[in-house]
């Protein structure tokens, strides 16, 4: 039990940490500006269910995927570290204009601004596409598949929820915490994340050599 655990909170805090919700606010506000509550809290439970779906399509055929492209798990722990490595480098030191582009872009296809860009890519981007590949490369190792399964989809589904409850109350949050806060939050996440990233190419690198015949020194 104590493993389902460990993978459940690893999972979870990895996924939160690079969708990272407070990054989503400012365009979320931006793309449903001028809507009234129902319709706002409407689109932000079709953005986190469609991120949702997408979280579990790479989570059930993300393997499938990897073999017909044949591209070996330890690859993507090391593409999907790069991946991180730079997400959290770019929060660490976000730009002085956020994202505006991509908000007036999802604007002009206001119907579809749940899927695009809220879902994908800002909920369901390369970063957290890599996190769930490299998780199947966990779940596909692990004694207790089943469990392992489990306490990954327990993670995706609360990232989820927690990240609809920020957007529903976004006005809310953007108000308490502040231009500041929201920035500072920002970094400190990008500094997690990029010491994820370098967890999983280092993971991704022993597995490798493993691979090879090259086994790690105890």
């Amino acid at each position: 039990m104590k493993a389902e655990i460990t993978l459940f909170i690893s999972t979870f805090v990895t996924l939160l940490a690079i969708i990272n919700p407070l990054e989503v606010l400012p365009v979320y506000l931006k793309l449903v500006s001028g809507e009234t509550e129902s319709r706002k809290r409407a689109v932000a439970w079709k953005a986190c269910f469609y991120a949702l779906v997408l979280c579990f399509f790479f989570l059930i055929f993300g393997n499938l995927i990897l073999r017909l492209f044949d591209v070996p798990l330890s690859m993507v722990r090391i593409v999907g570290g790069i991946i991180l490595m730079k997400i959290g480098f770019d929060l660490f030191s976000p730009p002085a204009a956020p994202s505006g582009a991509q908000a007036q872009e999802g604007a002009s296809a206001e119907s579809n601004v749940a899927f695009v860009p809220l879902a994908l890519p800002l909920m369901c981007g390369p970063g957290a596409i890599a996190t769930i590949l490299g998780m199947t490369a966990t779940v596909k190792h692990a004694g207790f598949e089943l469990y392992a399964f489990a306490a990954v989809s327990a993670a995706i589904v609360l990232t989820m929820f927690v990240t609809f409850i920020a957007l529903a109350y976004a006005s809310k949050l953007t108000a308490k915490i502040g231009p500041m806060g929201i920035d500072a939050t920002t970094r400190i996440v990008g500094f997690f994340v990029s010491a994820m990233g370098v967890g999983l190419i280092f993971n991704g690198v022993i597995e490798a050599l493993e691979q090879h015949g090259l086994k790690a020194l105890h």
